[in-house]
């Protein structure tokens, strides 16, 4: 009886351990699990920052050749005025008359067209104002800070997971089925069952 209960003892042991093993394997296996899942909630966030970086330089960038191309008009038209007062000064000191009306008429039309040209078109007042892409995150640094792992049973789809925790329980109901051996049983002495006294002459 004694050598049997020891085995029965190192029987569950040896069940102990392996359940060791199923938990340090489970535990493992949701650590990576866990990973996978946060790495795929980074990558979600980089490629919306992207998206929304390119969002802005896209307007950006619009709104800076709208205004530079502004810039080259005005000093196209710049250059043009200092070019005609040149002419101007040049004409009024030419020595001939008959030349310094025909270069007058001249410059006249060219004054005449120019102040025809609009240079009206600026940008509107705040047009360089880029406060209209502030975004809120706070509700969204709230959930993350509020993460948690799942207390409900899983699903049919999410049962299969690495890590289920299957393998342990199993491990414990092969373990519930050992009964350790009383101690009665194993080192109890035997007695002698008594004589009959009708044996005795």
């Amino acid at each position: 009886m004694l050598v049997a209960g020891n085995d029965r003892i190192q029987a569950i042991i040896t069940q102990m351990e392996e359940i060791c093993h199923t938990i340090e394997e489970n535990g493992r296996r949701q650590k990576q699990h866990l990973g996978l899942r946060f790495d795929a909630l980074y990558g979600i966030l980089e490629e919306r920052k992207k998206e929304l970086l390119q969002s802005i330089a896209a307007e950006q960038e619009a709104k800076l050749q709208r205004v530079r191309g502004l810039i080259r008009q005005y000093g196209d038209h710049l250059e043009a005025s200092s070019k005609l007062v040149e002419s101007a000064i040049q004409a009024m000191e030419e020595p001939q008359m008959a030349v310094y009306l025909q270069h007058s008429k001249e410059l006249l039309k060219k004054i005449t067209d120019m102040s025809k040209a609009s240079m009206s078109s600026r940008p509107e007042p705040g047009y360089e104002n880029m406060d209209h892409f502030s975004i809120n995150v706070d509700y969204v640094a709230e959930m993350l800070r509020t993460i948690e792992f799942q207390t409900e049973p899983l699903g049919e789809d999410e049962g299969d997971a690495p890590g289920d925790g299957s393998e342990a329980a199993a491990d414990e109901e092969r373990l519930d089925s050992l009964e350790v051996p009383e101690a009665a049983e194993d080192v109890g002495p035997r007695q002698k069952p008594a004589s009959s006294p009708h044996g005795q002459h």
